[in-house]
């Protein structure tokens, strides 16, 4: 699908169409009570309630899971241009416990875009405003579209 076929909807219903489209198969992250708070052109904003089935053997939320609310952020902000796109390669660091009950919130913004290159970086904090983990995704465009214009 080319841009001029597109250029009849803003950048922002671009990204809420092709949000929408992926939310309807993204099981996962409906599994582990993610909301898509917002999304728009580069960015996106999820959250997470901790819960109890959650956590590690040591009584906080398990890295898996924080990384899973990270990552499923970084999906929603590369792919909001209509274009498939999956992650290349992506880091995590750790930087304070999520406890149960805590609400997280991970915040997505586009660093670059090139190509079929993409660079993200996504907070995930709690609701006292403490940066739980750094998460960075590099990004990756292949072929297709998620919905037709």
């Amino acid at each position: 699908m080319s841009p001029e076929d597109l250029a009849p909807l803003s950048a922002r219903e671009i990204a809420s169409r092709s949000a929408a489209a992926m939310w309807e198969g993204d099981a996962a992250s409906r599994l582990l009570g993610m909301e898509l708070v917002e999304t728009g052109p580069g960015r996106a904003r999820m959250t997470m309630r901790v819960r109890p089935d959650m956590l590690n053997g040591v009584g906080t939320a398990h890295g898996g899971v924080i990384f899973a609310l990270a990552d499923s952020t970084f999906a929603f902000a590369c792919n909001s241009y209509n274009e498939r796109t999956v992650a290349q390669h992506c880091a995590v660091t750790f930087h304070a416990p999520g406890r149960e009950g805590d609400l997280l919130t991970a915040e997505a913004r586009e660093v670059r875009r090139a190509g079929r290159s993409g660079l993200y970086d996504i907070d995930v904090t709690n609701a006292e405003g403490v940066l739980i983990a750094s998460f960075r995704g590099h990004s990756r465009t292949i072929k297709g579209s998620h919905f037709e214009a």
